[in-house]
Order: structure tokens, then sequence, then C-alpha cells
């Protein structure tokens, strides 16, 4: 009983330390690319876990939130954060983590909550975003679809990459 009545808040508090990403709260069975888990994560918990980022507010307002604080730019490095702008489609922006640079047009990032439906709240890892910017500035992406195993139509506008202070306790490499 005790342990049941400890799960309980334990849920009842994370539910309100999610702050981004969406807020449906459930339990998706897996597939596609995301990881099972029992458990709804947000990207912004997620990020800020992987990153190292000490940076609160919903996924658009980290990109302000880091200006003096951590280096921002536009060209992707391993354990950078990619900021997703707010849109009507991201009423709260979206961040992702930088897995591995694949060419200057293409990354695969880990992130949290970026599926609909059934998938809300899972983890994906090794997910490909492109740069669809005509400048290759990545201020415009597209992102991998795993349901459709396609990379997707829409094109999301993006701030940019937020550089941690330190390699994450994920990336043993410098970002330097």
């Amino acid at each position: 009983m005790a342990g049941i009545f400890l799960r309980l808040v334990l849920l009842a508090l994370a539910g309100g330390a999610l702050s981004a990403c969406g807020s449906t709260r459930g339990g998706p069975s897996a597939g596609y690319g995301y990881e099972a888990s029992d458990s709804y994560q947000s990207c912004v918990p997620y990020a800020r876990a992987r990153s190292g980022l000490e940076l609160r507010g919903d996924g658009w307002q980290w990109w302000e939130a880091a200006l003096g604080r951590y280096q921002r730019g536009q060209q992707p490095r391993e354990g950078a954060v990619l900021v997703f702008q707010r849109t009507s489609r991201l009423r709260d922006g979206h961040v992702a983590v930088v897995a591995r640079v694949v060419g200057p047009r293409e990354i695969r990032v880990d992130h949290a909550n970026w599926a609909s439906g059934g998938l809300r709240g899972r983890v994906a890892r090794d997910q490909p975003v492109i740069d669809v910017s005509t400048r290759n500035d990545w201020s415009e992406v597209r992102v991998w679809y795993p349901p459709a195993a396609v990379i997707g139509n829409t094109v999301f506008p993006a701030y940019g990459f937020i550089l941690p202070a330190r390699p994450s306790i994920w990336h043993s490499a410098s970002l330097d």
C-alpha cells in the first residue's frame, strides 16, 4: 500500500514539473523508434538532464534564457541543444539534444515528446533532423517522423543551438 501511495505522489510531482512540449499524460506503447517507458517525458526536463543546461521555461524560451549564460550559435555540435521556435503547431516550442553531426545539413537528435497520439511523451534517440534553410544556418529544419519512416514535410523554425558549458554526462567528447 505504501508503495502505491509513493508512486502516486511521485507521479503527481512529475506531472507538475513537465512544463513544455505538450501536457497530455499517459502510458503510450513504444514503437517507431521510441523507447518503451511507463512514464511520460517532456522535452524540457529531458534536454536539461541530457545536456546539463540549467535553463527553465518552455522550449522556445530557452534561446533568450541562455543569453549571457551559455554560448549560442548556428552550427550544430554534439551535446548542444537545438531550440525550436514557438509556432501554432509547437505552442511550447521544442528542444532536442544533438546526438551526433552527420554532415553540414544533417544531425541526429535525442528528444522527448515529439510524437503525437499514442506515442506522445516518449523518448526518441538518434532521430534525423535536416537543415532546409536557404542560408544553411539551421533556422529552418525538417524532422524525422518515425510512424511514416520519413523526414516530415513540415518546416519548423529554429533559433539555433545552445552549447553546454561543459561536456554533458552523456557525452565525454569536448565541445570546443
